[in-house]
């Protein structure tokens, strides 16, 4: 029998959103953020969290969300990509889901290679859909060089 898909469930706007939970690091509230000169508009700057500096990302922005306000319910993801921590602002992030193989749908023509070609499928779940994305995908778009560039290596544990 497969193992459920455990995902990290998180919203941008009225959409949740879920992420393998492997490639998220933690979740933290949004401290300070120093802002990049010359940084791309999605960029909105790198925070420093327990010594480490790692670039942020606004999913919100990057996802085309015309509001883009900060709120008490906001929270970084940090997912680690390559040995790097990169944070991805998102509106709200929730618990960890379990979703059925089963109940997973594969992207199909929808979500169209190319520019939303991250998206790995669409999870059915107590009623409410989840599009998971891969986080490694998503963050190999071109404007994320930058981004990629910006990180601070992860210090590897043995």
């Amino acid at each position: 029998m497969e193992k459920d898909c455990q995902v990290v469930g998180f919203r941008i706007g009225n959409e949740t959103y879920g992420v393998r939970i492997s490639s998220v690091r933690e979740i933290v509230r949004v401290p300070e953020i120093t802002m990049v000169p010359n940084a791309p508009d999605i960029i909105e700057g790198v925070i420093n969290l327990r010594g480490k500096i790692i670039p942020v990302m606004d999913l919100r922005k990057r996802f085309g969300t015309s509001t883009v306000q900060p709120d008490k319910k906001n929270r970084i993801l940090v997912v680690e990509l390559d040995n790097k921590l990169l944070g991805l602002i998102v509106s709200s992030a929730s618990e960890v889901l379990k979703i059925p193989p089963s109940e997973i749908e594969s992207p199909g023509t929808v979500f169209a290679e190319g520019e939303s070609s991250y998206v790995t499928g669409v999870g059915k779940l107590k009623g409410r859909l989840i599009i998971l994305l891969d986080i490694a995908r998503l963050l190999r778009q071109p404007e994320f060089k930058k981004l990629e560039e910006a990180a601070e290596p992860v210090a590897i544990s043995r």
